[in-house]
């Protein structure tokens, strides 16, 4: 991930959006695995590792670029509880472990076409990189429900983060899984695609907290200049508002036990109000796990 405030906003959901097993990624947000997944309902253990071209949270980025590298692990019991944990670190600064993510949920099916995840994270951050991944959320309540349509597959991803400051966001996508019916070197690997178009609504209360704990690394930065009084300016950041829009291409190669995915992610921040300069990303994620079952 599935991701937390400013993983420089920073680091989830996440999301990996990474990925999804968002069982995803998440973010989804629970992070680990591709996009390209597939979920099995038996008992398994997930291990990944993935490497972003710069950190994302709900649809912001901070004014500086920030490469990082996680390591998730999930394990999946035969009835749908799932408890995952991941460490993250960004590249180029002295903590050797940045953030730790601990969390648990229950994967569940409606029907045949509808399946949903309920999970809990807690986001645990190293004292020593507060300057860097500082949060202002530390708890993640991350509801996920998908429809698969048979052409294509749609899911909604509410978010309540909660901590120093409380938001709210949801996420709407709509993917279109393909995989080849032939192989790359046997008959057992295979290639997949699931591009993606993605919406995020939600509040930006992080947006202030940000403000208050980044305010002297960004005035040293001349990131963005303070008004008078060195208070942060008046915004209306609890107003529920669209955030973001993107569109994802991951690519991905497969083999019965472990998967290896490469993503491209155009990203347009809409209504950003704070300190913090959104521009339009070109994200890029590499991502590999094996599956235990």
């Amino acid at each position: 991930m599935k991701y937390f405030s400013v993983l420089l906003f920073l680091v989830i959901c996440s999301a990996v959006n990474a990925a999804t097993v968002r069982l995803f990624a998440f973010t989804g947000h629970m992070h680990i695995v591709a996009d390209t997944d597939t979920i099995f309902r038996k008992q398994s253990i997930s291990v990944g590792t993935s490497y972003g071209s710069d950190i994302q949270f709900f649809g912001r980025t901070g004014p500086i670029k920030y490469p990082f590298v996680s390591t998730d692990v999930i394990y999946n019991s035969k009835s749908g509880f799932f408890v995952y944990g991941s460490v993250f670190n960004v590249l180029g600064y002295t903590p050797l472990v940045d953030e730790v993510d601990l969390g648990g949920g229950y994967l569940y099916n409606y029907s045949k076409n509808v399946t949903g995840t309920l999970s809990y994270t807690r986001f645990i951050f190293n004292k020593d990189a507060a300057q860097v991944i500082k949060s202002a959320s530390s708890n993640d309540i991350d509801f996920k429900n998908s429809y698969n349509w048979g052409f294509a597959k749609s899911s909604i991803i509410t978010d309540y983060l909660f901590g120093q400051a409380s938001d709210f966001f949801v996420t709407v996508n709509t993917s279109k899984y393909i995989e080849t019916k032939w192989s790359v070197f046997d008959d057992k690997d295979y290639l997949s695609f699931n591009p993606t178009i993605s919406a995020i609504f939600g509040t930006q209360n992080f947006v202030e907290r940000y403000y208050l704990d980044h305010q002297y690394r960004l005035d040293v930065q001349n990131i963005f200049a303070p008004p008078p009084g060195n208070k942060p300016p008046d915004y209306d950041n609890g107003r529920f508002n669209a955030l973001n829009y993107s569109v994802k291409i991951p690519i991905a190669y497969n083999r019965p036990h472990y998967t290896l995915e490469a993503s491209w992610k155009y990203s347009i921040p809409v209504n950003v109000e704070g300190p913090l300069e959104n521009r339009h990303e070109v994200f890029f994620n590499l991502t590999f796990y094996y599956l235990f079952f």
